[in-house]
C-alpha cells in the first residue's frame, strides 16, 4: 500500500485520491470501489466516519471555511472527488463547493465535481452535455453556481452531471418507497416529475474511471431510461416484494413550486469518453436482477 491517498493506476501513473463527503450513499460506494481495486485513498466526513478500511479518514465541514484547506494540506492528494451532499443548504452545495474548488486549484489538484440535473428547469426536455444551466429550484441553483465556480477556478476539472441515484437499497428513492408502502410516512411519488434514474455502481465506476483520465469538461452520468417517480417507486416495489398499489401517486404541480419537470441527461457525448456501461433502472431494478 502507498502513501494517504496513493492509487497506482493500470497505466503506471501514482495519484493520491480524496473523496470529499465519504461517508455519504455515493461516497461510500465510490470508496469501496476503489479499495476494491487497490486504490489507496483518503476521505472526509461530517459527523460520523465509514467503516471501510484501509481508508483515511477526515473530519470535515464545507462551511468550514479553513478545515478543507487543513485537510489538503495533510492529505495532499492529487485528485479530488466531490460525491458532497448539501441539498438545499447553499452554504454547502454552492460555496462549500466554491471554496473546495479554490484550494484544489492552490494545491494544483485534478478535480471531479459531482452535480445534478437540478441545474435545468425542464423546459428542453432534454440536455446534452453543453447545456447551459437554467435551474428553477434553489437546489438547482446552487448546484448550477457550484458549476460555474469550478469550471472556471479549475479549467481542467470533471463536472459529472447525474440523475436519481438507487441501488441497495440504501437510497433516500427506495427508503420512502419502504416507507409509503409501510405507512410509515405521509407524502406521494410525483407521476409528472421525470428523471433517468443511474445504479450508484455504475455512477461511482465512471467517476473512478474519469479520475484517471484526464478528461475535462462536463459529463452526463444517467441512465438510458427516463420515468417518473411514481413509475421508478413501482420497480422499487416489485423488486423488493412490496405491493406497488400501497404507493401514493400524485403531482408535483400540486404541492412543490414550479410543478412538474421533465428533465433527461443526454450522455452521447460521456459515452465516448467513458467506457464504463450505464444500465437503465427496468435492467437494474428487473426482479432478479442486481
Amino acid at each position: 500500500m502507498g502513501a494517504i491517498g496513493e492509487v497506482r493506476t493500470s497505466g503506471g501513473r501514482c495519484v493520491r485520491v480524496l473523496v470529499v463527503g465519504g461517508s455519504g450513499f455515493l461516497g461510500r460506494e465510490v470508496l469501496r470501489r476503489a479499495v476494491a481495486a487497490g486504490w489507496d485513498v483518503a476521505a472526509t466526513y461530517r459527523t460520523t466516519p465509514g467503516d471501510l478500511l484501509p481508508v483515511t479518514w477526515y473530519r470535515a465541514d464545507l462551511r468550514d471555511a479553513g478545515r478543507m484547506e487543513e485537510v489538503l494540506d495533510r492529505a495532499r492528494p492529487a485528485a479530488v472527488i466531490n460525491t458532497a451532499g448539501g441539498h438545499t443548504d447553499w452554504a454547502v452545495t454552492a460555496d462549500g463547493a466554491v471554496r473546495l474548488a479554490l484550494h484544489a486549484a492552490r494545491a494544483g489538484c485534478r478535480l471531479v465535481h459531482v452535480s445534478s440535473d437540478a441545474v435545468f428547469s425542464g423546459a428542453d426536455v432534454h440536455y446534452r452535455e453543453d447545456a447551459l444551466p437554467d435551474p428553477v429550484s434553489r437546489y438547482g441553483a446552487a448546484k448550477a453556481a457550484a458549476e460555474t465556480a469550478v469550471r472556471v477556478t479549475v479549467p481542467e476539472a470533471a463536472v459529472v452531471r447525474t440523475s436519481l441515484i438507487v441501488g441497495h437499497g440504501r437510497s433516500a428513492h427506495e427508503k420512502a418507497v419502504h416507507a409509503l408502502a409501510a405507512g410509515t410516512r405521509a407524502g406521494v411519488l410525483f407521476t409528472d416529475d421525470t428523471r433517468c434514474p443511474v445504479h450508484v455502481d455504475d455512477l461511482a465506476s465512471a467517476l473512478l474511471e474519469i479520475t484517471e483520465s484526464d478528461g475535462s469538461g462536463v459529463f452526463h452520468v444517467a441512465g438510458p431510461d427516463a420515468m417518473n417517480r411514481h413509475e421508478l417507486g413501482v420497480l422499487i416495489a416489485r423488486r423488493d416484494g412490496l405491493d406497488p398499489a400501497r404507493l401514493p401517486a400524485g403531482l408535483r404541480s400540486d404541492v412543490d413550486p414550479p410543478g412538474g419537470l421533465d428533465i433527461r441527461l443526454v450522455t452521447d457525448a460521456t459515452r465516448a469518453r467513458v467506457r464504463t456501461r450505464l444500465r437503465g433502472a427496468r435492467e437494474f431494478l428487473g426482479v432478479g436482477g442486481p
